[in-house]
């Protein structure tokens, strides 16, 4: 798929066959992810990939937005500990959401759907995944992807809008 047509057909998709994906395919979302920019190359993510049916069960019940039904789930956390320091720990979100713009674009290309679930910074929604999968402190989950082959296809569309663009010349 050319790219253009990636970033026009990828749409939020909440409902998913029951085939799984294979771990090939799960090795290319993370590969895409850790493709991304980072902050000074400090790369402060850590990626959980959950194929476990209770624990995606328990996922699916962190937070009012994660009411998803997958048999792949893919949270992406910041690593605090690999973060810059002090007022610029904070471009840690920035880094881990360009590598789940990557996944989420990766999996379009795949063929396969994806719905990106915020958990930062849901202090409750970010201690339920941190219990759910003992994740350290030192770790905090931006989202939760869920992912798998598609039970629904939203149409392609062009979200452009001109008056949200400010030339300064």
């Amino acid at each position: 798929m050319e790219l253009k047509e990636v970033l026009l057909k990828r749409r939020s998709v909440r409902k998913f066959t029951e085939e799984t994906v294979s771990d090939e395919m799960i090795e290319e979302l993370l590969h895409a992810a850790m493709s991304g920019p980072s902050a000074c190359n400090k790369k402060p993510w850590e990626f959980y990939v959950v194929t476990n049916s209770q624990k995606l069960q328990e996922l699916k019940e962190a937070s009012m937005f994660t009411k998803i039904s997958s048999k792949l789930a893919i949270v992406v956390c910041g690593n605090l500990s690999r973060a810059l320091p002090m007022k610029m720990a904070e471009y840690w979100i920035q880094d881990c959401s360009a590598a789940t713009e990557n996944i989420l674009l990766r999996v379009t290309d795949l063929g396969l759907g994806a719905v990106w679930c915020g958990i930062h910074p849901q202090k409750k929604a970010i201690e339920k995944v941190r219990r759910i999968l003992d994740i350290s402190e030192s770790q905090v989950p931006l989202n939760l992807i869920f992912i798998g082959h598609p039970a629904e296809e939203p149409e392609a569309r062009d979200q452009y809008e001109e008056k949200r663009v400010h030339y300064i010349k």
